[in-house]
């Protein structure tokens, strides 16, 4: 039996109540030394050896003893499927080890909380059963099977595994379930680890293929293998997450401004915020990496918080200067559905007395989908705020078109992808022009982003596109440089206005 949750927490208390009686009313550290010292022991809390236990102290420790053999040893079985758990699983491991030969796979249901949410705990259950007995069923003998966590299971096979074999078992366990008469498809994301070239201490085994799965849910077709050099990159990774709080603190992080023009006059009356970070050992970093890597360590509020903190305090010092303009601000669907939004911004604009009117928010039209009744409503108080939405990169992402009437949003903005052959590409153009209309037959005005040529500008300039936004006009600038480019910014000047 698996040890419950409470019973945990009752004995850190005991042992958190112990310490503070005798380190604060007695003043003296001798037992808590040993017991320390106990606690650092490998083989778990249910063996208490301590060599020299102090005379005074003997019935505390005996009590402890009692208290400590009454809790049920942690099991190293899965309740639900009697896989080995990952207590058993690194039991069995270590036993093997050192591993030189065979196939270490480890596999996850994609989004599989979408099943419990539609259908119920229950059932979700019911598909990790099922589930399970696939893998037990599997032509290829596997070694051991273990359930990593809610839907993530491991298979070790002894003898090593081709990719095709592997993709073949992938194949069969994604073959449609039939839960209490209901079809369920589900898609398998696979990492695996080749023993043969990468045999090391355990728990590096283990860290090199949760590496395989994470690059496999990166990977359009859910699949990825481990290969050198992958452990480079997660440094990278988290030498960027570890420096976050720090980096926000010393000023490494900082805002640039990329003007948008109106393509019927060529004057800036709005610019898109852009984040960069001056790593100190990295360099200037992309947005590109580091935001999905914040999002993925629950992050992302911090950051656009210090964003939108950012943008409205420079908005004030430019109202204050008579300089006129709305500023775009990029947000996460996690800034989306926070349910704090709103009153964020609100308190904002208040203390920086700054009309809603001078923000937008951007919005990446992938992300609206995640989950998008509460982000209907989020915009909706948005608007209600007097704050414009867009919704960024239209036409790149998931949304249909019987959704996309329902967004209450005033602007569309259309991603690069999509003028990169519009000149050699007649298709290209019309699926061009067909988004545009589609667009202003909504009622939303267009920005297209990424213009960097004059052949494009002009071939733009007949479809109704309201603003553009590229590297052709102007680059991204710091505050300073834009208010030195403000008069030139105000001026009729396309097609080019900064040779920048």
């Amino acid at each position: 039996m698996e040890s419950d949750w409470y019973i945990w927490f009752l004995l850190i208390l005991s042992v958190a109540g112990i310490i503070y009686w005798y380190r604060h009313k007695k003043g003296d550290t001798e037992f808590i030394q040993a017991l320390v010292q106990y606690l650092k022991r490998p083989h778990g809390y249910h063996q208490l050896h301590v060599s020299e236990v102090p005379t005074k102290y003997i019935q505390l420790y005996q009590a402890l003893q009692y208290f400590i053999a009454t809790l049920p040893l942690p099991s190293d079985k899965d309740k639900l499927t009697g896989f080995s758990n990952r207590l058993g699983l690194k039991s069995k491991l270590m036993s093997l080890m050192p591993l030189t030969q065979g196939t270490l796979v480890l596999i996850d249901v994609y989004r599989f909380r979408f099943v419990n949410d539609l259908f119920g705990f229950s059932v979700g259950d019911k598909l990790l059963l099922s589930l399970s007995k696939r893998l037990t069923a599997l032509d290829e003998e596997v070694t051991f099977l273990a359930r990593m966590n809610e839907d993530e299971f491991l298979l070790y096979f002894d003898s090593a595994q081709a990719e095709d074999t592997l993709l073949s078992i992938r194949h069969e366990l994604q073959v449609p379930f039939e839960i209490d008469d209901t079809p369920i498809t589900v898609q398998i994301q696979m990492g695996y680890l080749d023993l043969e070239q990468h045999h090391t201490d355990m728990s590096q085994l283990l860290r090199r293929l949760d590496l395989a799965l994470i690059k496999a849910k990166q990977d359009k077709y859910f699949f990825a293998s481990y290969v050198k050099g992958d452990d480079v990159s997660q440094h990278r990774q988290l030498s960027i997450i570890n420096r976050l709080p720090k980096a926000l603190a010393l000023g490494e992080l900082y805002m640039v401004y990329q003007p948008k023009l109106t393509l019927s006059d060529g004057r800036c009356v709005q610019v898109e915020a852009l984040m960069r970070w001056e790593h100190h050992q990295l360099g200037v970093l992309s947005p590109a990496e580091f935001i999905p890597l914040v999002e993925c360590a629950g992050m992302i509020k911090v950051v656009s918080q210090w964003a939108l903190d950012q943008v409205i305090s420079q908005q004030a010092k430019w109202k204050q200067s008579g300089l006129h303009l709305q500023v775009a601000v990029n947000l996460s669907t996690q800034d989306l559905i926070s349910g704090t939004l709103c009153d964020d911004i609100q308190a904002k604009l208040h203390r920086h007395k700054v009309d809603a009117s001078a923000l937008s928010i951007e919005i990446t039209e992938s992300t609206l989908m995640d989950d998008m009744e509460t982000a209907v409503q989020t915009i909706k108080r948005l608007k209600q705020v007097g704050v414009d939405v867009a919704i960024d990169d239209f036409g790149t992402g998931h949304s249909s078109l019987a959704y996309l009437k329902n967004f209450p949003v005033d602007e569309v903005k259309i991603d690069k992808a999509f003028i990169d052959d519009l000149l050699v590409d007649s298709r290209a153009l019309h699926i061009m022009k067909c988004s545009i209309e589609l667009a202003k037959g909504l009622a939303f005005k267009v920005t297209v982003e990424g213009v960097e040529t004059e052949e494009i500008y002009l071939a733009l300039t007949n479809m109704g596109v309201d603003k553009i936004q590229g590297d052709l006009f102007a680059k991204p600038m710091s505050a300073k440089e834009l208010e030195e480019s403000w008069g030139l910014l105000q001026q009729s000047c396309l097609p080019r206005i900064s040779e920048r």
